[in-house]
């Protein structure tokens, strides 16, 4: 498949969740991921996290579409006062200009700046991304990675 010839955001809805959680649980996302739940199979503990950020009006949560399907999630929050955002994709469509296009149009709509995000160290693929979009590295810090059940490095980026 090639890149899709629309890529969309909307605010994340409860009908989205079965696939989010899909994508969510796939082994080769969550150690790419590495800073994930403490167990991705866990439907319970994965539903009332997302209850939380829904319910949170300080979170912006989207819902990326690709062609129409549910490729992946965007969100941002608020940590110590600072803006940060996340994404995951469905790991069926990497490589595809998925993130890179849904963070572009997620980006382009918050007001607020800088803004941080976080990749684990050898994520390549989410490095990449970040760095096209104008993000820098500001820092390396190491971290409980849960999904490799160890300390890894994870970098720090900022979007001024």
């Amino acid at each position: 498949m090639g890149e899709p010839h629309v890529v969309t955001l909307r605010a994340t809805r409860a009908g989205d969740l079965d696939a989010l959680f899909q994508f969510a649980r796939h082994p080769g996302a969550v150690h790419m991921a590495a800073f994930t739940a403490a167990d991705p199979d866990d439907r319970a503990s994965f539903d009332a996290h997302w209850q939380r950020l829904l319910a949170d009006p300080a979170v912006d949560a989207r819902t990326i579409r690709a062609d129409g399907d549910i490729a992946g999630s965007v969100a941002r929050w608020f940590d110590d006062g600072l803006a940060e955002i996340t994404y995951w994709i469905d790991p069926e469509r990497w490589g595809q200009g998925i993130a890179t296009r849904a963070m572009r149009l997620f980006i382009d709509s918050l007001p607020e700046r800088p803004v941080r995000a976080r990749v684990a160290s050898d994520n390549a693929g989410s490095i990449a991304v970040l760095e096209k979009l104008g993000f820098r590295q500001l820092a390396i810090e190491v971290g409980f990675a849960n999904a490799r059940g160890t300390e890894l490095e994870e970098r720090v980026y900022t979007l001024d």
